[in-house]
């Protein structure tokens, strides 16, 4: 189990290899599983505002980035 810190780690890193921008502020929306506990971590940059967006989703048992997306304007 990963914590939310360590997704939000996971994402800066994968946006820097993919030459991708990680601008603040961040949205992050925690998932719960159908049995409690986090399933899944779901990450927006610059949330809120117009522009620039990176989105991931973090599986939390695992760390593994289960979708990502970028909007360059």
């Amino acid at each position: 189990m990963i914590e939310q810190d360590q997704a939000i780690t996971i994402a800066r890193d994968r946006a820097s290899a993919l030459g991708w921008a990680f601008a603040e502020p961040l949205e992050i929306v925690v998932r719960r599983g159908w049995f409690g506990g986090i399933s899944r971590f779901e990450i927006e940059t610059n949330a809120g505002k117009r522009g620039t967006k990176a989105c991931f989703v973090i599986n939390a048992e695992t760390g593994e980035i289960v979708s990502e997306g970028y909007l360059p304007r």
